[in-house]
C-alpha cells in the first residue's frame, strides 16, 4: 500500500486517516469555542512550551501560538478549559535536570482572554504532588481539579488557586490482572457533562510500556463529588493486539460537536514507528441506550467519516525553514533549555546559534518534528570562531544519531556519544550535512556548497530510540546544534518526506 505523508491527514472525500495530528503530540487537550477547536499536548523538555493548534472540524489543524514561552520545568500532560469566557490552561511542572525552580510535582495555571493569548505568567495552584489536571465546573457552580490518583480539590472561583487539599475521588476500573500492561497508572482525567451526568474518562495501564497497556475507561456520577460509576463496557478504547496500526492508545479527551455528533482525541504510537512519538488519534463517539459512550470504530487506521463542518485539507506543513523570521513553536524548540534560551538565536542571514557546551549532550539543541516513517532533512552550517555545529536525530541528551563539524573535521555521533569513526572532510567554514531516516536506518551525506554528495561511511538502525528502551516520554526528532564559544551559521533547512511503501 502507498501512503500518503502522514501530514495530511483530511482524504478530501468526506473521511480522514489518523494521525489527524501528526508528529509527537501526547496527552491532547481539546476544547471546543463555537465553531472551532482547540488542542494542546505536553510539550515536556521544550521552549517555548504548550503549541496551541486550531481546526473547524477536528481533522484539519494549523498552529496558533505557544502559550507557555519560559517553561518553569518539564511540562508533562495540561488541561484546557474555559469558564465565563476566559481561557485557562492548567499545567503540571514536574522537576528536571535543566530546573531549579520545581522540586515536586505541582499544578500551575495561565489565563488568557482568548486561545490565541496572550497568555500570562503561570501561577501556582497550591497543588502538590500531582499531575494530570482536569478542570470541571460542577453541579454547585463551583470549579474543581481532579488529578492523577484519581483526586479532587476545589478551585477559587477565579481558577487560580486550590481552597481545599486533595481528597480520594474516584478509585479506577480494574482490568484483569493477566492483561499485558505497563503498570496500573491511574491518571489523565478529563470531564465533561451530558445531560444530568457527569463524565469522567481517565487513563490506565501505562502510556510507555507495552502496546497494549494504555486504555481509556469511563465512569459516571450525578454529581462531581460521586458516587462514580464504573462504564460496562470499559474500557472503551485500548490496543487489543500488537497487530494494530495503533498502539498504546490512551489519554483521551471526549467532547460534542456542533452537530450534536460526539468524539474522542486520544493518543498513540504507529505500530512500528514509536520513534515518531505518540501521535493524535480521533475516532467517533456513539451512545448506548442507558448513555455509556461507545468508541465504534472498528478500526482507527482505517479511513474514518469526518465530522460535520465547512473545510478543506489542510497539510501540517514540513518543518523546512529558510530562517528568514522566527518559527518558534510551529517549527521550533530548545531541549533542555536555559532561561532565555533563545537570545541565544538571531535572524537574518540565515539562523545564528550561539555556542553552547562542548557537546550535543549539553548544547539545548533546537529541535523539531518528524512526521513521517521515512524522511530526509538537509541544512548548510557555517561554523565560526572555533564554535562546531551540526544536524541530529535527536531524542534526549542521552541518545541520538548524526554530525557535527568544526570547519576541520567532522565528529560523527550514534548512541548519544562521539564514535570512533573519522569521517574524511575536506577543511571548509561551511559543509551541507544531509540524514536520511528511511524506516529507521539512517544514511548521512556532506557536501560542499553546491558539489557533489558524499555519503558517509557508517548507518545507524534507530529502531530502538523510544520511551520503551529509554524510559523518556519523548521522539526521535530532527535537531540543530551548535557548541562552543562562538556562532554557527544554519541557512536553508529542508525536510522531505520520502514515498514508497508503508512497512506495517
Amino acid at each position: 500500500m502507498t501512503s500518503a505523508p502522514r501530514s495530511v491527514p483530511d482524504l478530501g472525500n468526506g473521511t480522514f486517516r489518523n494521525p489527524v495530528l501528526p508528529g509527537d503530540r501526547p496527552d491532547p487537550a481539546v476544547l471546543r469555542v463555537g465553531d472551532h477547536y482547540y488542542l494542546t499536548y505536553s510539550s515536556f523538555d521544550a521552549s517555548p512550551g504548550l503549541t496551541i493548534w486550531r481546526s473547524p472540524d477536528l481533522v484539519n489543524w494549523t498552529f496558533v501560538t505557544c502559550a507557555l514561552d519560559e517553561p518553569l520545568s518539564t511540562v508533562f500532560a495540561p488541561d484546557f478549559a474555559e469558564h465565563e469566557g476566559r481561557f485557562y490552561l492548567y499545567i503540571p511542572f514536574v522537576p528536571s535536570a535543566w530546573s531549579e525552580a520545581i522540586t515536586e510535582p505541582q499544578i500551575w495555571v495561565i489565563h488568557a482572554d482568548s486561545p490565541e493569548g496572550p497568555w500570562s505568567e503561570p501561577v501556582f495552584t497550591g497543588v502538590s504532588g500531582a499531575i494530570d489536571p482536569g478542570h470541571v465546573v460542577g453541579e454547585d457552580g463551583r470549579r474543581y481539579l481532579f488529578v492523577n490518583g484519581i483526586r479532587r480539590c476545589r478551585l477559587s472561583a477565579d481558577g487560580l488557586h486550590a481552597v481545599t487539599p486533595l481528597e480520594q475521588a474516584y478509585d479506577g476500573w480494574h482490568y484483569p490482572d493477566e492483561w499485558i500492561t505497563e503498570a496500573y497508572a491511574l491518571e489523565g482525567p478529563k470531564l465533561f457533562r451530558r445531560g444530568d451526568w457527569f463524565y469522567l474518562v481517565s487513563a490506565v495501564g501505562g502510556t510507555g510500556g507495552p502496546a497494549t497497556g494504555h486504555m481509556v475507561i469511563v465512569a459516571r456520577a450525578r454529581s462531581v463529588h460521586g458516587p462514580w460509576q464504573n462504564a460496562p463496557g470499559n474500557p472503551i478504547a485500548r490496543t487489543w493486539s500488537a497487530d494494530e496500526a495503533w498502539w498504546s492508545r490512551g489519554h483521551a479527551t471526549i467532547l460534542d460537536a456542533p452537530d450534536g455528533s460526539w468524539w474522542m482525541v486520544s493518543h498513540g504510537y504507529a505500530n512500528g514507528y514509536r520513534t515518531l512519538g505518540r501521535q493524535a488519534l480521533l475516532e467517533p463517539i456513539a451512545w448506548s441506550e442507558d448513555g455509556w459512550p461507545i468508541a465504534s470504530a472498528a478500526d482507527v487506521g482505517a479511513p474514518l467519516r469526518k465530522p460535520a463542518g465547512a473545510s478543506r485539507p489542510v497539510a501540517v506543513p514540513a518543518p523546512s525553514d529558510d530562517f528568514t523570521a522566527p518559527a518558534w513553536g510551529e517549527r521550533w524548540v530548545f531541549d533542555n533549555p536555559g532561561r532565555e534560551e533563545s537570545a541565544r538565536a538571531r535572524f537574518g542571514d540565515g539562523l545564528t546559534l550561539r555556542g553552547s557546551g562542548t557537546s550535543p549532550s549539553e548544547s539545548s539543541p533546537i529541535t523539531t518534528w518528524a512526521m513521517d516513517d521515512a524522511y530526509e532533512v538537509e541544512v548548510e552550517v557555517e561554523v565560526r570562531d572555533g564554535s562546531s555545529g551540526g544536524l541530529l536525530l535527536y531524542f534526549n541528551d542521552r541518545m541520538f544519531f548524526g554530525m557535527g563539524w568544526d570547519g576541520s573535521a567532522m565528529q560523527s555521533y550514534a548512541g548519544g556519544i562521539r564514535t570512533h569513526w573519522r569521517e574524511p572532510a575536506e577543511p571548509d567554514a561551511v559543509i551541507e550535512p544531509r540524514l536520511r531516516n528511511d524506516r529507521h536506518i539512517v544514511t548521512g551525506w556532506h557536501r560542499r556548497h553546491g558539489g557533489q554528495w558524499v555519503r558517509h561511511g557508517v548507518r545507524y538502525d534507530t529502531s530502538g530510540a523510544h520511551s520503551a528502551t529509554l524510559n523518556d516520554l519523548k521522539s526521535l526528532r530532527p535537531a540543530l546544534f551548535a557548541t562552543g564559544d562562538g556562532d554557527v551559521v544554519f541557512r536553508s533547512f529542508q525536510y522531505r518526506p520520502l514515498d514508497g511503501e508503508v512497512q506495517r
